[in-house]
């Protein structure tokens, strides 16, 4: 515990910076004209705030106690065993039970109801089996040594095939929710595990690529889902689907208590759930082939308990604090269209910065890359990128036009960059897509584009408002390789005006070229 209270205050300082930008913008905006918050709602925002704050805060201490050292050890110690079904069966088995209990997916599942509870389940589980199979192709991957690029290019060329034979078929209301899965199966519970899974197996194996095989796990686990769901509206759910809004009725001082208990009896269970799947496939592991001394064992039990009490707080605040007043903000929004789109922008600046796996990411970039990849470089990209893309779907919402409309050229866009860009930067780009997609865009950013469709066109939630989440995850896959792409000309450029200046360097012995 001593480790706790040491990284405590440096934490506490990362998740103040993190949500006090949205936590202030929020606040300022409230007393314009734009829209208004009541006094219930100021007092359950402001102590959410603080509550989300103190939950990334023990979430980032927990994965790195417990989360990281837990994939890193799985990943290298069957990676070891060289047993191709084995990696397979344990690959897949955690990939679909962690899925299954990831607080995200449960985020968008509850405002999304079908008129079968049957169909609701095969939803959660489909999508779940979606990343388990894709995660066991991004470990084989790594182990096969194959290039990531060309499996990127045929999954996300197979979804677009997909789309078409959906418009074709009439079932096109559903492809945003489809590609909006992809972003939220790959949350605060799979995420820290799946990127250090990716680092254990890189680092067994070795190699020049190393680095680069750390990379990549989340990409492909977030086109999985996206595949399964455009299936699932070929063949199953057709137009059968229907948005639940009344979850997102305002805030009642006579049902706050109420909802506040049930809200976090809901994450204890799903959480706890989730946690202890990866705790009884780890313990069965580490007794077979790992065999970890009984001092890591205690700080990984330590580690996950802090994970799971961060999570809980993280998720309870962001359902009741930030949830209903996200929907209470957009629906008057949307009566000033040119400041949705404009506070849309605004809010994707700053609401990536309070996803708690996007500082795991940051800090795991930056250190794999020593330090060739900032972390505040990084963080400016995805911020970008981010705002644009909400920015881009409030447009959208306003115009009322398909959201391929802006997924084909984008994901075209994407993968035409990862032709010219180093290929860290790609697979750092697309893990960055699924990270930054993660449970406050789903319980904020989400209910506000419901609000605001709810009233511009109040028929169309499920095709206009869904789709916010998968520009998100869009959006770092262009901003980060942009970034790529101009290390890229600044290097070229530097050795034009070395070889440049080594033609005009006429022969003279006590010339020194610096290099």
């Amino acid at each position: 515990m001593n480790h706790f209270f040491k990284e405590f205050p440096k934490n506490l300082k990362e998740a103040l910076l993190s949500v006090l930008p949205l936590t202030v913008i929020i606040l300022i905006l409230s007393f314009t004209p734009l829209f208004n918050l009541s006094g219930l709602e100021y007092g359950t925002f402001a102590v959410s705030s603080v509550v989300l704050i103190l939950g990334i805060t023990l979430f980032n201490i927990g994965a790195k106690i417990a989360m990281t050292p837990m994939g890193e050890h799985v990943g290298a110690s069957l990676t070891r065993t060289k047993k191709v079904i084995l990696i397979i069966i344990v690959i897949l088995a955690m990939g679909l039970f962690i899925t299954i209990a990831e607080p995200d997916l449960f985020v968008l599942s509850k405002k999304v109801s079908s008129d079968d509870l049957i169909k609701q389940l095969i939803l959660i589980i489909a999508t779940s089996v979606g990343v388990g199979l894709f995660l066991v192709i991004a470990v084989l991957r790594i182990i096969f040594k194959k290039e990531l690029i060309p499996l990127l290019l045929y999954f996300y060329f197979f979804c677009f095939g997909l789309v078409a034979i959906s418009y074709a078929l009439g079932y096109g209301k559903n492809i945003a929710l489809a590609f909006d899965s992809g972003g939220v199966t790959t949350g605060p519970i799979t995420v820290p595990f799946i990127m250090a899974l990716g680092v254990g197996v890189s680092s067994s194996i070795g190699g020049r690529r190393q680095k680069e095989n750390s990379f990549g796990l989340v990409a492909l686990c977030s086109v999985g889902p996206i595949l399964v769901l455009l299936l699932l509206s070929i063949f199953l759910y057709k137009d059968t689907i229907h948005i639940n809004l009344s979850a997102l009725d305002a805030l009642n001082i006579d049902t706050l208590w109420r909802d506040i208990l049930h809200s976090f009896i809901n994450k204890c269970i799903w959480v706890g759930i989730a946690l202890a799947l990866i705790l009884i496939f780890f313990f069965i592991i580490n007794f077979t082939l790992i065999k970890l001394p009984k001092r890591k064992i205690i700080a990984i039990l330590q580690g996950a308990l802090i994970t799971f009490i961060g999570i809980v707080l993280f998720l309870t605040a962001a359902e009741i604090g930030y949830e209903k007043i996200g929907y209470h903000i957009g629906s008057e929004l949307a009566n000033n269209k040119v400041w949705v789109v404009v506070i849309g922008f605004v809010i994707g600046l700053v609401v990536v910065l309070a996803e708690p796996a996007v500082n795991l990411l940051t800090k795991q970039v930056e250190e794999i890359t020593t330090g060739a990849i900032t972390k505040t470089s990084l963080l400016i990209a995805l911020s970008i990128g981010v705002g644009s893309s909400i920015a881009l779907a409030m447009l959208r919402i306003v115009f009322d036009f398909p959201i391929i409309y802006i997924l084909v050229p984008g994901y075209l866009l994407s993968l035409g960059l990862s032709i010219f860009v180093p290929k860290m930067y790609t697979s750092i780009a697309f893990d960055s897509g699924g990270v930054a997609s993660g449970p406050l865009t789903s319980s904020f950013i989400l209910p506000l584009a419901m609000g605001v469709t709810s009233v511009l066109q109040p028929d169309k939630v499920l095709e206009d408002a869904f789709g916010v989440v998968a520009l998100v995850a869009l959006a770092p896959l262009i901003s980060i390789q942009v970034l790529g792409f101009k290390s890229v000309l600044q290097t070229a450029i530097a050795r034009k005006a070395r070889l440049k200046q080594i033609n005009n360097v006429k022969e003279d012995d006590n010339v020194i070229i610096y290099f």
